[in-house]
């Protein structure tokens, strides 16, 4: 291979190990919703 070829791989070889290096787990807390019961009673509402 020429010497271009194997420095423009390399770097991207560098380039995608420092992408996938800095992904960080993201967690994120929902709140749920509180559960209320219906409380109407007949045919409408």
């Amino acid at each position: 291979m020429s010497k271009s070829i194997k420095i423009v791989l390399t770097l991207g070889l560098v380039a995608f190990v420092a992408a996938c290096g800095q992904q960080e787990e993201e967690v994120v807390f929902v709140d749920p919703e509180p559960i209320t019961t219906d409380t109407s009673t007949g045919k409408y509402k």
